[in-house]
């Protein structure tokens, strides 16, 4: 029997009654800091039943509340009702974000309880200095919902594998050797690495243990001139996989023994670490003598920056990820048309059917967003058995779905007109659609960054007065997280890293436009980033759009697009069809050619 949230909270609070905690920091997070978590760490879930991929639950004797962005309001609303947990939203004006709560509500003496491996070392540093200064303490040496999470699922134990030959564009030598490079400049003897996604990238390896992200749990320590340790469950990887390690200067160690090894770091190392990807459990092992140099972890940006062998990868992806989609719509318009009862969930299994017959499919990227009419209005909905909505011809449908393939990650979102549309529909998804087009058209100098480009999406909107809560772009790995760094399109943060935008990033572009209980409007495309001129004023960028699949123009108003605009739209479509056209045949061909037309 499933013990209800209340429940969990009660024996929470008396965890912190027994150790003498004021209030308790629960935020989405694991020891690699990662996106999305295996269950093992979804505490934070366990807690408070919203189930979304961002938000933090503070919970004090009197209190309990969740903070998450505009993403999830609604969403949030609904799971939260009965549990005794309040919503707060973040990012909102005049109200306070959790960490401006804390330091409002606690006192001197007031300890703050934070799972160790849950913060980074940065994230502690924060807490530190604004709890400080109303006399509050932290402590990171307590699990307390672990404390009380009885049933607390096991380590995913899936197994590692190789990412196949000829699709990573270096070796794991070559990657390494490159990374010791950059150690070397910065002075430092080694390097530890937790996020997941970078050790993944440094070795090659692939594995399943967080869902829709091909990684796996392990800890990697680099020494500049020495051999480097992969701390990973023995058990996931085979005897010739191991060997094949080992051939390349990687010997294997537990999991669980990273902090053994960081702590017999002796005065003569100098330990790079990166204090907003390495948590305060995993730092505090290091030994008392040795030196840190903080920095970003070199990884990241190398893996960042796709090499020409990797884009032909991905280009080819996308030819074959575009033709699944368009089957799969073109098998949904026959099934309405012939009066065949369709579900949000009938079709995120169309879209699965027709991906998974791809050459090297090896699963997808985030679970599938087919929100229909209202639900649409939802940035991360998800349909479920228990909750979800029959389609009818009128009105939109978003389908936002991606898949990852050997040669590449996709993601793509695309609304669809089932039927009879109103004109305010139309409007709002021209006006999305010419923010889409704006930022794909845009030539930009060297070194200019993600937040100088996002009002260029924003600008059709602001026009009219509308907005979205979101970011307008992401980085996306190369058969790897859905969601990469270090650059992104948004809008500027005080004190935010403005990271540049620069050739062989991959990036989406996606707007959109939010209307509760009414319809939701995302249009979205990755694109990369590639040299376009060189002036009198310097190096110009653009982006080249990898996607290839048509939108539906029924959605659109044309008469709102302007001819730069019309002739963009007209441009991509032509491109859709002539890559596509040979993959493609018979219904499936004819309904190609009939979206590809020009306006």
């Amino acid at each position: 029997m499933t013990t209800p949230i209340p429940s969990r909270l009660a024996a929470l609070r008396m965890a912190m009654q027994k150790h003498g905690v004021a209030a308790c920091l629960i935020p989405s997070a694991d020891p690699h800091l990662s996106e999305y978590l295996p269950a093992h760490w979804a505490a934070r879930e366990w807690l408070s039943g919203f189930t979304g991929s961002a938000g933090t639950l503070v919970v004090t004797a009197h209190a309990a509340d969740l903070w998450t962005d505009s993403r999830y309001f609604s969403q949030a609303e609904q799971q939260l009702a009965g549990t005794g947990v309040a919503l707060k939203k973040q990012k909102i004006s005049h109200a306070p974000e959790h960490l401006q709560w804390l330091q409002e509500h606690l006192n001197e003496g007031d300890v703050l309880a934070v799972a160790g491996d849950s913060l980074s070392v940065a994230a502690r540093r924060q807490v530190e200095r604004l709890l400080g200064e109303a006399g509050a303490r932290v402590r990171t040496d307590l699990d307390l919902p672990g404390e009380v999470w009885t049933d607390r699922p096991a380590l995913p134990r899936a197994p590692v594998f190789e990412h196949a030959s000829g699709f990573p564009g270096a070796t794991r030598a070559e990657k390494l050797e490159r990374l010791r490079a950059s150690l070397r400049r910065q002075q430092a003897t080694h390097h530890l690495v937790s996020s997941l996604d970078d050790v993944a990238w440094l070795t090659n390896l692939r594995g399943s243990d967080v869902e829709c992200n091909p990684v796996f749990l392990a800890h990697l320590l680099v020494e500049t001139d020495g051999p480097a340790t992969l701390f990973v469950d023995r058990g996931k990887l085979s005897d010739t996989l191991v060997a094949a390690l080992k051939a390349d200067g990687i010997r294997i160690a537990d999991y669980a023994t990273v902090t053994d090894a960081l702590g017999e770091l002796g005065k003569d190392a100098a330990l790079l670490l990166d204090p907003a990807r390495v948590v305060c459990t995993v730092a505090d092992a290091i030994g008392t003598g040795a030196g840190r140099v903080e920095a970003a972890n070199p990884s990241t940006a190398f893996k960042a920056h796709k090499t020409e062998a990797e884009l032909e990868h991905i280009r080819e992806v996308m030819r074959r990820d575009g033709a699944a989609l368009v089957r799969a719509f073109r098998r949904l318009e026959e099934r309405l048309a012939a009066g065949m009862a369709q579900t949000e969930l009938d079709v995120d299994a169309l879209l699965r059917d027709e991906r998974s017959a791809q050459p090297d499919f090896m699963g997808e990227s985030f679970a599938t967003i087919a929100g229909y009419q209202a639900n649409g209005a939802l940035p991360h909905y998800r349909a479920t058995p228990e909750a979800h909505s029959t389609l009818q011809r009128k009105g939109l449908l978003l389908v936002d779905s991606g898949g990852q393939y050997l040669g590449g990650t996709t993601d793509i979102t695309r609304v669809l007109a089932l039927g009879e549309t109103t004109a305010e529909q139309r409007r709002d998804a021209t006006l999305v659609m010419k923010g889409l087009i704006g930022l794909s058209r845009a030539r930009f100098p060297k070194g200019a960054s993600g937040p100088q480009l996002d009002a260029l999406a924003r600008a059709p909107l602001w026009a009219s007065g509308l907005d979205y809560g979101h970011g307008t772009g992401h980085g996306v790995g190369y058969f790897l997280n859905v969601h990469e760094g270090p650059h992104a399109i948004r809008p500027p943060v005080p004190h935010g890293a403005l990271v540049s935008l620069e050739p062989g990033m991959i990036t989406s572009i996606e707007p959109g436009l939010y209307k509760p209980a009414r319809h939701g409007i995302r249009h979205e495309n990755l694109a990369v980033v590639v040299q376009a001129d060189q002036t009198e004023f310097g190096e110009f960028y653009a982006f080249e759009t990898l996607t290839l699949c048509p939108f539906d123009r029924r959605a659109l108003e044309p008469g709102l697009l302007n001819p730069e605009e019309r002739a963009w739209l007209d441009d991509y479509h032509a491109t859709v069809r002539a890559a596509l056209a040979p993959l493609l045949e018979d219904a499936d061909l004819a309904w190609l050619e009939r979206h590809c037309a020009p306006l």
